[in-house]
């Protein structure tokens, strides 16, 4: 079969579900996953087939994704800030959104070290890792940080902790990660690893009401306990953040969170009543309130 007559069955196929340019760009994730071709192969090769051993898994893969499930669940993987992360059903699938996180977490991690010198110790804390995206990057080049990592799920952190960047470590003697399986909302539990220079989370924060606002294959493969909160309590995340950086963040230490885009100034005055300072209100790619950054 034509690669650009396959291209053109699976867009048709998915256009119930998804508008043609997310369905055109879903297919081309998977022809370049499975066959590791350009979006634009089709256009400059016009003869080329896609290998019998491949058509078959292929059009299973389309047959999934018309059912809702995402192509990063199909594929194994998601893209986060240039690399490629593992992906399952007991993770959160990495956002773009939460790369300006990140972004924001690199800026003031460099600024440390410039002021302390090329070689020295910048020490992270990541509430609620989930695929541990945001340790690992921040574990690696350029940021280079010392990060410890906790998650209430076991399984989760099996994800983390088993993504494929050990040669990264090992070529270049950067740290590892170290994951700690632990509740977030206990906040007076036992914590060795403490202090930090940095804490970063980005925790459940959608509101049970706002559910049927969401796509049916967030809520059928996702992990509820990483998404929702009681809308009786929004904030109930947010304010064991608070408490972990009030217990481990050395003085003058900056803290970064994503929010809920409807509760900007509810978690602005939360950190502030909790007696934190420089608060800002971080937009992100949409102008939507995404994220809100303090310090001790």
């Amino acid at each position: 079969m034509l690669l650009s007559e396959f291209i053109k069955e699976a867009v048709s196929a998915l256009e119930r579900l998804y508008p043609v340019p997310e369905a055109r760009s879903l297919v081309n994730l998977l022809c370049e996953h499975e066959l590791g071709v350009k979006s634009y192969t089709h256009i400059i090769e016009p003869q080329y087939l896609v290998p019998d051993n491949k058509l078959e898994d292929m059009s299973a893969a389309i047959d999934r994704l018309a059912m809702g499930e995402p192509i990063q669940h199909i594929i194994g993987s998601a893209p986060f800030c240039g690399r490629s992360f593992k992906v399952t059903r007991d993770v959160l699938i990495p956002r773009p959104e939460t790369e300006l996180l990140v972004n924001e977490a690199v800026k003031e991690i460099l600024r440390l070290r410039s002021e302390r010198g090329e070689g020295s110790s910048v020490r992270v804390l990541d509430l609620c890792t989930g695929s541990g995206c945001i340790a690992w990057t921040l574990a690696l080049p350029p940021a280079m940080a010392e990060v410890v990592a906790v998650d209430v799920s076991e399984k989760a952190l099996e994800v983390a902790s088993s993504q494929l960047f050990g040669h990264e470590i090992e070529e270049s003697a950067y740290a590892r990660p170290l994951f700690v399986q632990g509740d977030v909302l206990d906040t007076d539990q036992d914590f060795e690893y403490g202090p930090f220079d940095l804490i970063l989370s980005n925790p459940p924060y959608i509101k049970e009401s706002e559910k049927p606002l969401m796509r049916s294959n967030v809520l059928d493969y996702e992990p509820s306990i990483a998404l929702f909160v009681s809308d009786d309590d929004p904030l109930l995340f947010y304010r064991a953040v608070a408490k972990w950086a009030e217990r481990f963040l050395r003085e003058g230490a900056m803290g970064i969170v994503e929010i809920n885009e409807a509760l900007g100034a509810e978690t602005m005055a939360l950190f502030r009543d909790a007696g934190f300072r420089e608060l800002r209100l971080i937009k992100d790619f949409y102008n939507k309130n995404r994220f809100v950054s303090f310090r001790k």
